[in-house]
């Protein structure tokens, strides 16, 4: 059976950082620390959602972290400059090594899967706007059993939905909690540690391999199984 590839999409497709550019006008030299700010809440918000079982889907995670971020950052934002700031959040840039890594794990034999807690259709939209959509199968969001990762849920949804086995599939994330959370459902996991300084957390669960950019992806699975 093919090797299935779940990409995680905000943080490891996506440049969550690249809003910064657009918050420059409104923050100033605080950009950096509210964008920051802004995405930490917008996880923990999903997290705390989850293990709640209060959903609501990951925009309005997104809406309410940065009115919590303004509120704490002590920036006044309108209402339309707070509506264009979520349009920005819908086009942000993906990171240098996607548009040559994914149509070479396309044409090795990879199906690939994105997998998101955003929406679907918002999740197409960016994907589209990188002009990378092409690569994927198809798009497998959280939102489709109102839930958010790491729930095991989540990952066993994935399976599902992309017709594999955990054997054969392996969530690709820049994010330590999905990597866990998806081995921990069983899958294999990788992590894409973008920075040098990012830190995976001391669990007893470590990620399968370890890439620095997801052009070294192929290799590393390939040389995994042999």
């Amino acid at each position: 059976m093919a090797i299935t590839l779940g990409f995680d999409v905000y943080g490891t497709l996506i440049d969550t950082a690249g809003v910064t550019a657009a918050l420059t006008p409104f923050t100033g030299e605080l950009a950096p620390a509210f964008s920051n700010l802004w995405r930490e809440k917008q996880l923990e918000y999903s997290f705390r959602r989850g293990l709640m079982q209060n959903y609501k889907h990951f925009a309005i995670c997104t809406r309410q972290a940065l009115d919590f971020s303004c509120s704490a950052m002590n920036i006044h934002l309108s209402e339309q400059e707070k509506d264009l700031l979520m349009a920005n959040y819908r086009t942000l840039p993906a990171f240098p090594d996607v548009q040559e890594a994914l149509p070479q794990l396309q044409e090795f034999g990879f199906r690939l899967f994105a997998f998101s807690n955003g929406r679907a259709a918002d999740v197409a939209a960016l994907l589209e706007n990188a002009n990378v959509n092409r690569y994927f199968i198809d798009v497998v969001s959280t939102d489709e059993i109102k839930s958010f990762k790491p729930n095991p849920a989540v990952y066993a949804h994935f399976l599902r939905r992309s017709q594999s086995s955990g054997q054969e599939a392996w969530l690709i994330s820049g994010n330590p909690f999905d990597v866990i959370g998806a081995q921990s459902a069983g899958m294999s996991g990788a992590w894409v540690k973008r920075s040098e300084k990012a830190l995976f957390d001391p669990w007893e669960i470590e990620p399968a391999i370890v890439v620095h950019t997801i052009l070294e992806l192929r290799d590393a699975i390939s040389t995994t199984r042999l």
